[in-house]
């Protein structure tokens, strides 16, 4: 009996990643939130990035130094990742440029949840699809991008962590609200004008924003939320509804809805571009609204505002689409097949 329970038990895969850092969220979420998961369907991770990260100081003059030092600390990590049985590539080893990916031990999984693709003429996207064994990327768009360079490409949306947000009740006082990084406050500040509109129709909303640093929107009644991921939790549940604006390129093509999933995960509406993955996601339920135009963001926005039960259904519709299609739970053995299926290609 014991020699057929040792039978069925699977061999562990190793897998070394090779990511940008602890600061890099596309590390934390497309890698390191998967390592306890993982390893319950017997794939063991290690993950290892430089010190000096895998972007580039915003000093030109430190720029040099940077790259040298960088790849310096790889060095090691490259030889340690041999001992492994599959090398995971979180985008490339150093922000827009090939460098010392050939060097790892295939077989490579190539991971990525942005268009890296629009930089430099994608040359660092396209090398580092033609040294992939299989890429695995976060939405639709960015499928169709890389299937130019190699045919074995699979999606795996950016996962949900379900367990770190609470399904509360609404807040009395009406909130909007935006969650995301400093680059991508320009999205929020371009539907200004509505958001204006919105304060004239409901004197009474507050407009929560949790970044890096403060928005810029004059004159509306903004309660800022420095980040952390202490922070996301609570900043969610005071939340009526979450806004997603962005515009229409092929930058923005490339993302992988994350702020709309977070949302949904605490159980809150969204208001949201129908770009790329956004559309894709809409188009799953009844979770909240598309808007483009001005026009489009007040009357969605209004139309959720004034209607806490209609809010209230469209967020537990959301917070069950999470649960079952973009859930670190529901992801994580997809994850592992994959893994285990080129382990043994």
């Amino acid at each position: 009996m014991l020699a057929d329970a040792q039978a069925e038990t699977p061999t562990p895969v190793r897998v070394t990643a090779f990511t940008g850092g602890a600061r890099v969220p596309s590390a934390r979420l497309r890698v390191r939130q998967y390592i306890p998961l993982l390893a319950r369907h017997g794939v063991d991770v290690v993950e290892l990035s430089p010190g000096l990260g895998s972007y580039p100081p915003e000093a030109r003059w430190k720029r040099p130094a940077w790259l040298l030092g960088s790849l310096a600390q790889r060095m090691p990590q490259i030889a340690a990742g041999w001992a492994g049985d599959v090398t995971l590539l979180q985008r490339e080893m150093i922000s827009t440029l090939p460098t010392l990916e050939d060097l790892t031990r295939r077989p490579r999984l190539v991971d990525v949840d942005d268009a890296i693709h629009l930089f430099r003429g994608g040359r660092a996207a396209k090398r580092l699809a033609e040294r992939a064994d299989l890429v695995v990327v976060g939405n639709r768009s960015l499928a169709e991008t890389w299937r130019q360079w190699n045919r074995k490409v699979e999606i795996l949306p950016t996962a949900i962590d379900t367990s770190l947000y609470r399904d509360g009740p609404f807040p009395e006082r009406l909130c909007i609200g935006w969650i995301g990084t400093l680059g991508n406050l320009r999205y929020l500040e371009g539907i200004v004008p509505a958001l204006t509109e919105i304060v004239r129709r409901f004197p009474a909303v507050a407009i929560a924003v949790c970044s890096e640093r403060p928005p810029e929107l004059p004159g509306l009644p903004v309660r800022y939320v420095p980040w952390s991921a202490a922070a996301e939790d609570d900043f969610l549940a005071s939340l009526t509804l979450g806004l997603m604006p962005l515009d229409d390129g092929p930058w923005e093509r490339g993302k992988c809805s994350f702020k709309m999933l977070q949302y949904m995960a605490a159980g809150r509406p969204c208001v949201a571009s129908p770009v790329g993955m956004n559309e894709d996601v809409l188009a799953q339920g009844e979770i909240g609204l598309a808007a483009s135009t001005q026009a489009e963001w007040v009357e969605a926005i209004s139309s959720i505002l004034s209607d806490r039960r209609g809010a209230e259904e469209l967020g537990a519709a959301g917070r069950a689409l999470v649960h079952s299609r973009y859930s670190l739970v529901a992801l994580a053995p997809q994850l592992a097949q994959l893994i285990r299926r080129l382990a043994r290609s």
